[in-house]
Protein backbone atom coordinates (compact mmCIF):
# COMPACT_ATOMS: atom_id res chain seq x y z
CA UNK A 1 0.00 0.00 0.00
CA UNK A 2 1.29 3.46 -0.87
CA UNK A 3 0.72 6.45 1.44
CA UNK A 4 -2.70 7.95 0.84
CA UNK A 5 -4.50 11.16 1.73
CA UNK A 6 -7.98 11.34 3.28
CA UNK A 7 -10.05 14.42 4.07
CA UNK A 8 -13.16 13.89 6.22
CA UNK A 9 -15.63 16.72 5.80
CA UNK A 10 -19.23 17.34 6.82
CA UNK A 11 -21.48 19.26 9.17
CA UNK A 12 -20.62 19.67 12.84
CA UNK A 13 -21.70 16.57 14.73
CA UNK A 14 -21.65 14.26 11.69
CA UNK A 15 -19.02 12.00 13.25
CA UNK A 16 -15.87 13.09 11.43
CA UNK A 17 -13.68 12.53 14.47
CA UNK A 18 -15.12 9.10 15.19
CA UNK A 19 -14.77 8.03 11.57
CA UNK A 20 -11.25 9.43 11.37
CA UNK A 21 -10.23 7.33 14.39
CA UNK A 22 -11.81 4.22 12.86
CA UNK A 23 -10.05 4.92 9.57
CA UNK A 24 -6.72 5.35 11.38
CA UNK A 25 -7.23 2.00 13.14
CA UNK A 26 -8.14 0.33 9.84
CA UNK A 27 -5.07 1.73 8.07
CA UNK A 28 -2.82 0.66 10.96
CA UNK A 29 -4.18 -2.89 10.83
CA UNK A 30 -3.91 -3.06 7.05
CA UNK A 31 -0.25 -1.98 6.93
CA UNK A 32 1.45 -1.07 10.20
CA UNK A 33 4.65 -0.14 8.35
CA UNK A 34 3.12 3.08 7.03
CA UNK A 35 2.88 5.81 9.68
CA UNK A 36 -0.28 7.91 9.94
CA UNK A 37 -0.28 11.68 10.28
CA UNK A 38 -3.63 12.66 11.79
CA UNK A 39 -4.61 16.31 11.61
CA UNK A 40 -7.65 17.27 13.72
CA UNK A 41 -8.09 21.03 13.55
CA UNK A 42 -11.13 21.38 15.84
CA UNK A 43 -9.19 20.12 18.85
CA UNK A 44 -6.18 22.22 17.87
CA UNK A 45 -8.40 25.32 17.82
CA UNK A 46 -9.92 24.46 21.21
CA UNK A 47 -6.42 23.96 22.68
CA UNK A 48 -5.23 27.18 21.03
CA UNK A 49 -7.98 29.38 22.46
CA UNK A 50 -7.37 27.97 25.95
CA UNK A 51 -3.93 29.61 25.94
CA UNK A 52 -3.09 33.19 26.87
CA UNK A 53 -2.03 35.67 24.25
CA UNK A 54 -3.43 38.37 22.01
CA UNK A 55 -4.27 36.13 19.04
CA UNK A 56 -5.60 33.41 21.34
CA UNK A 57 -7.95 35.90 23.03
CA UNK A 58 -9.28 37.21 19.72
CA UNK A 59 -9.83 33.65 18.47
CA UNK A 60 -11.56 32.77 21.76
CA UNK A 61 -13.96 35.70 21.31
CA UNK A 62 -14.77 34.49 17.78
CA UNK A 63 -15.42 30.95 19.01
CA UNK A 64 -17.63 32.18 21.86
CA UNK A 65 -19.77 34.08 19.36
CA UNK A 66 -20.14 30.97 17.18
CA UNK A 67 -18.45 32.62 14.20
CA UNK A 68 -15.99 30.86 11.93
CA UNK A 69 -12.30 31.52 12.53
CA UNK A 70 -10.57 33.62 9.85
CA UNK A 71 -9.02 31.71 6.99
CA UNK A 72 -5.48 32.90 7.71
CA UNK A 73 -5.64 31.43 11.21
CA UNK A 74 -7.26 28.20 10.02
CA UNK A 75 -4.54 27.74 7.40
CA UNK A 76 -1.82 28.49 9.95
CA UNK A 77 -3.40 25.91 12.29
CA UNK A 78 -2.38 23.10 9.89
CA UNK A 79 0.15 24.50 7.42
CA UNK A 80 3.03 25.05 9.84
CA UNK A 81 2.54 21.49 11.12
CA UNK A 82 2.82 20.20 7.56
CA UNK A 83 6.07 22.14 7.10
CA UNK A 84 7.51 20.94 10.41
CA UNK A 85 6.18 17.38 10.60
CA UNK A 86 5.47 15.75 7.24
CA UNK A 87 8.08 13.24 6.06
CA UNK A 88 6.38 12.10 2.83
CA UNK A 89 6.04 8.44 3.74
CA UNK A 90 2.84 8.65 5.79
CA UNK A 91 -0.88 8.36 5.31
CA UNK A 92 -2.45 11.76 5.85
CA UNK A 93 -5.86 11.82 7.58
CA UNK A 94 -7.45 15.27 7.88
CA UNK A 95 -10.50 15.93 10.06
CA UNK A 96 -12.20 19.32 10.24
CA UNK A 97 -10.39 21.13 7.44
CA UNK A 98 -11.13 22.96 5.20
CA UNK A 99 -13.87 25.25 6.45
CA UNK A 100 -14.09 27.58 3.46
CA UNK A 101 -13.50 27.64 -0.29
CA UNK A 102 -10.33 29.71 0.07
CA UNK A 103 -8.95 27.29 2.66
CA UNK A 104 -9.81 24.37 0.34
CA UNK A 105 -7.82 26.08 -2.41
CA UNK A 106 -4.80 26.50 -0.11
CA UNK A 107 -5.10 22.84 0.95
CA UNK A 108 -5.28 21.89 -2.73
CA UNK A 109 -2.07 23.87 -3.27
CA UNK A 110 -0.42 22.03 -0.35
CA UNK A 111 -1.46 18.65 -1.78
CA UNK A 112 0.14 19.62 -5.10
CA UNK A 113 3.32 20.79 -3.35
CA UNK A 114 3.58 17.58 -1.32
CA UNK A 115 2.76 15.46 -4.41
CA UNK A 116 -0.21 13.79 -2.71
CA UNK A 117 -1.84 11.80 -5.50
CA UNK A 118 -5.66 11.54 -5.84
CA UNK A 119 -6.61 12.56 -2.29
CA UNK A 120 -9.83 10.94 -1.10
CA UNK A 121 -12.53 13.33 0.09
CA UNK A 122 -14.98 11.60 2.43
CA UNK A 123 -18.13 13.70 2.67
CA UNK A 124 -20.14 12.48 5.66
CA UNK A 125 -23.56 13.62 4.56
CA UNK A 126 -26.13 14.42 7.27
CA UNK A 127 -29.08 16.81 7.30
CA UNK A 128 -29.02 20.03 9.27
CA UNK A 129 -31.75 18.71 11.62
CA UNK A 130 -29.81 15.49 12.25
CA UNK A 131 -26.65 17.48 12.98
CA UNK A 132 -28.42 19.83 15.38
CA UNK A 133 -29.92 16.96 17.38
CA UNK A 134 -26.54 15.21 17.68
CA UNK A 135 -24.73 18.39 18.71
CA UNK A 136 -27.28 19.03 21.45
CA UNK A 137 -27.02 15.42 22.64
CA UNK A 138 -23.22 15.31 22.90
CA UNK A 139 -23.17 18.25 25.34
CA UNK A 140 -19.70 19.64 24.65
CA UNK A 141 -19.02 23.08 26.18
CA UNK A 142 -19.30 24.84 22.80
CA UNK A 143 -22.51 22.96 21.90
CA UNK A 144 -25.12 25.46 23.05
CA UNK A 145 -28.15 26.36 20.98
CA UNK A 146 -27.00 29.76 19.63
CA UNK A 147 -23.50 28.47 18.83
CA UNK A 148 -24.91 25.41 17.08
CA UNK A 149 -27.18 27.54 14.90
CA UNK A 150 -24.28 29.85 14.02
CA UNK A 151 -22.00 26.90 13.16
CA UNK A 152 -24.64 25.27 11.00
CA UNK A 153 -25.26 28.61 9.27
CA UNK A 154 -21.60 29.11 8.44
CA UNK A 155 -21.36 25.50 7.31
CA UNK A 156 -24.09 26.13 4.74
CA UNK A 157 -22.57 29.45 3.71
CA UNK A 158 -18.81 28.73 3.89
CA UNK A 159 -18.03 25.00 4.07
CA UNK A 160 -20.44 23.76 1.43
CA UNK A 161 -18.56 25.65 -1.34
CA UNK A 162 -15.39 23.80 -0.23
CA UNK A 163 -17.26 20.48 -0.51
CA UNK A 164 -18.41 21.46 -4.00
CA UNK A 165 -14.84 22.45 -4.96
CA UNK A 166 -13.57 18.94 -4.20
CA UNK A 167 -16.62 17.24 -5.70
CA UNK A 168 -16.14 19.01 -9.03
CA UNK A 169 -12.36 18.54 -9.21
CA UNK A 170 -11.30 15.33 -10.96
CA UNK A 171 -7.95 15.36 -9.14
CA UNK A 172 -9.86 14.09 -6.10
CA UNK A 173 -11.67 10.85 -5.34
CA UNK A 174 -14.87 12.25 -3.82
CA UNK A 175 -17.23 9.91 -1.95
CA UNK A 176 -20.61 10.84 -0.49
CA UNK A 177 -21.35 8.71 2.59
CA UNK A 178 -24.65 8.46 4.45
CA UNK A 179 -23.78 9.69 7.94
CA UNK A 180 -27.26 9.08 9.33
CA UNK A 181 -26.69 5.38 9.99
CA UNK A 182 -24.97 3.47 12.80
CA UNK A 183 -21.29 4.28 13.27
CA UNK A 184 -20.11 0.84 12.14
CA UNK A 185 -22.18 1.13 8.94
CA UNK A 186 -20.77 4.58 8.17
CA UNK A 187 -17.25 3.15 8.58
CA UNK A 188 -18.07 0.18 6.35
CA UNK A 189 -19.46 2.46 3.64
CA UNK A 190 -16.36 4.66 3.80
CA UNK A 191 -14.01 1.70 3.41
CA UNK A 192 -16.01 0.31 0.50
CA UNK A 193 -16.34 3.62 -1.34
CA UNK A 194 -12.69 4.65 -1.02
CA UNK A 195 -11.61 1.20 -2.19
CA UNK A 196 -9.48 0.03 0.73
Amino acid sequence: MIPQTFVLIGRSGCGKGTQARLLNEYLQQKDAAIPIYYLETGKRFRDFIAQDGYTNTLARDIMKSGRRQPDFLAVWMWSHHFVEDLKGNEHLVIDGTPRSLSEAQVLDNAFTFYQRQQPKIVYINVSRDWSEKHLMARGRADDVTDDIKARLDWYDRDVQPAVDFFKQNNQYHFVDVNGEQPIVDVHKEIIEKIGL
